[in-house]
Parts: structure tokens; C-alpha cells; sequence
């Protein structure tokens, strides 16, 4: 028997090897392809919603709230993962101008955001928030308005003047021409909160958020608006970042109903 390949068999042969070729070279291509599509995370399956590790520097301010918001997110964003470092938003500051890798910083005030807006995109104010007087739990003093803050008889604390909070603190306060000693000047106003709580501090000057988060360990004393100051809460992308697409995407979800809904909830205001 002869084994010689007639003219046509030869073509079929050619057609079926070069067939067997092309299949892992469409495979290959697919997969760049999905690479370039997630900023080098395959496998995502939309371009709109990018596979990425996000760290989100945030306002200490933002700690519980955002712990939530992430935990959303996440859920909502299969491949995002996201890494928040809570700080005051001055120390926020100072690293992202140090050059410290991150995706998109948080902030309690817009002056802030504003001292590092060449390595920022533009922001936008995803919350507002308001002081309130934050006392030991049962009001033991006996606390009603901002004036009573000037009792040299009080143990006050209040956070430090290059702090957001102290910043607020102090244009009211000076507004109502009240003289306030405090006994510390802390790097945040969480731990403004922390030294009420352990009963190291008569009264404080915290978030509204900040003293409802506390629950039922500190007592709050609302500040009428026309005493008080309105904190912003501006968000933006580094523009360092190396997942950009992500974290304008993380960004943009906090001014969604979404995210509004969880800001809202504990108690953050509309922007």
C-alpha cells in the first residue's frame, strides 16, 4: 500500500496543523488582552470595575464608618481589595508628600487636601460634619453649652491646631470669645474621644460621628449651628497611584447612593 499523501490530503493535513497553532495564540492574546483591560489583573471581566489592592489613606475621623464602606465595596467590587491607614489629616498629609505609595487620600478639611493638590486629581466632598461637646457618660458636670468649656475647673482636651478638628475647635471657640485651657492637644480627634472615654478628660470637642460611634460610653452635647463650624470631607486620587482606574472607581462610589447611604447612616451629612 502506498503512503504517499495525494494533493488534497496534503492540503487537509496543512489545514489541521495550522489550526492546532493558532488556538494558544488566540489563548495567549485573550489573556494580554484581559491583562490591559485590569491594569494587569486577568480575569476581571469588566473594564469599567478593574481587579486591584487599594490603599486609602482617610481621615481618623472616618474609621468606623469606612471600615463598613470597605467591607461594601469589596463586596460588591469581587477583586478589589482595599487597605485603609487612619490618621489626622495633617500626618495624611505629610506622607503623601513624602511620596508614601498609596491610591487615594481622605481628608477632614479641604486646606489639607489643598497642600498636596499637585499629586492629587480633583477632589470632591463626599460628607459633611459638625462638632459636638463630647462629656464623660451622664453629662457628670453637668455640661449644657460651648461657654461652660471655659471652667478652669474642667479637665478640657481638645485636638492640636494643626488638626482639623483643632482647627474647628478653635474658630469657634474664639468665635464666642471663650478661653479654653486644655490639658492635652491630641493628634486626632479620636483620641480626643479615647481620653473622654477613660474618664482622663472632663470634655471634649469631637465629630458628631466620632461621639455617636462611641455609643453609650460618652455623652453628646449638640452645639447650635449658628456656634458651631462645618467640616468637609474631600476625596481624591493620587495621582501616583499605579491602579488609577480603580481608585477614581473607589472615589466615585463614595458619592453614590450606595456609599451615601452608609456615610448618612452614621450619621455624616449630604455634601
Amino acid at each position: 500500500m502506498s503512503l504517499a499523501l495525494t494533493p488534497a490530503r496534503r492540503r487537509t493535513a496543512a489545514a489541521v496543523l495550522t489550526a492546532a497553532l493558532l488556538v494558544p495564540l488566540a489563548a495567549c492574546s485573550s489573556s494580554d488582552d484581559a491583562k490591559k483591560d485590569t491594569g494587569g489583573s486577568a480575569g476581571s471581566g469588566s473594564s469599567s470595575a478593574p481587579q486591584a489592592n487599594l490603599t486609602v489613606l482617610a481621615a481618623a475621623s472616618l474609621t468606623d464608618v469606612f471600615k463598613t464602606a470597605g467591607a461594601a465595596y469589596e463586596k460588591s467590587h469581587p477583586g478589589t481589595k482595599l487597605t485603609f491607614s487612619f490618621a489626622g489629616s495633617q500626618e495624611l498629609v505629610a506622607q503623601v508628600a513624602q511620596g508614601s505609595p498609596a491610591d487615594v487620600l481622605v481628608t477632614a478639611d479641604a486646606k489639607s487636601m489643598d497642600k498636596v493638590k499637585a499629586d492629587t486629581d480633583t477632589p470632591a466632598v463626599i460628607a459633611k460634619n459638625r462638632l459636638v461637646i463630647a462629656t464623660g457618660k451622664g453629662n457628670p458636670f453637668k455640661i449644657d453649652e460651648l461657654k461652660d468649656l471655659g471652667d478652669t475647673e474642667l479637665k478640657v482636651v481638645l485636638a492640636a491646631p494643626e488638626v482639623p478638628a483643632g482647627k474647628y475647635s478653635k474658630k469657634i471657640l474664639d468665635a464666642q470669645k471663650i478661653t479654653v485651657k486644655p490639658v492635652s492637644q491630641e493628634p486626632n480627634v479620636r483620641a480626643v474621644l479615647s481620653k473622654v472615654e477613660l474618664g482622663e478628660a472632663d470634655a471634649g470637642l469631637v465629630y458628631k460621628t466620632d461621639a455617636e460611634s462611641a455609643g453609650d460610653k460618652v455623652d453628646a452635647v449638640e452645639i447650635p449651628d449658628a456656634q458651631n463650624a462645618v467640616a468637609q470631607y474631600p476625596a481624591a486620587t493620587l495621582k501616583d497611584s499605579k491602579n488609577t482606574r480603580a481608585a477614581a472607581a473607589f472615589v466615585a462610589w463614595l458619592s453614590s447612593p450606595e456609599g451615601q447611604k452608609i456615610l448618612q447612616d452614621a450619621g455624616f451629612q449630604k455634601p
